[in-house]
């Protein structure tokens, strides 16, 4: 089933500086070959649920295998029946708000 999820994964107790923990960890959901993309504070990915889950795990043991203590943070969207949400969401979300605005200027 398709799943969309948005995923932190960070070393504790490494310093202040972690983009290049955080780098590795990204290294490795890009190259699962999973649509994804990553922002500031999280890497969104979107593919079957065994797979999404799989690539967390890989990417979260690129630390905890070095005895890093690793914290996830994870937000899954299921919805059946659907595909690229990743992109569908923010679409569907943008036409809403084109068209209250629109609705706003025909009042006025």
């Amino acid at each position: 089933m398709n799943t969309l999820i948005a995923v932190a994964i960070a070393p504790c107790g490494t310093g202040e500086e972690m983009s290049g923990y955080v780098g590795e960890v990204v290294d490795v959901i890009r190259k699962s070959g999973l649509p994804c993309r990553t922002t500031s504070m999280f890497t969104e990915l979107e593919g079957e649920w065994d797979a999404v889950m799989q690539t967390v795990k890989n990417a979260t043991m690129v630390l905890a295998e070095r005895g890093i203590r690793t914290e996830v943070v994870l937000k899954a969207d299921i919805r059946p029946g659907y595909t690229d949400m990743m992109h569908g969401k923010v679409t569907r979300m943008e036409e809403k708000i084109a068209a209250q605005h629109k609705e706003k200027e025909t009042k006025a």
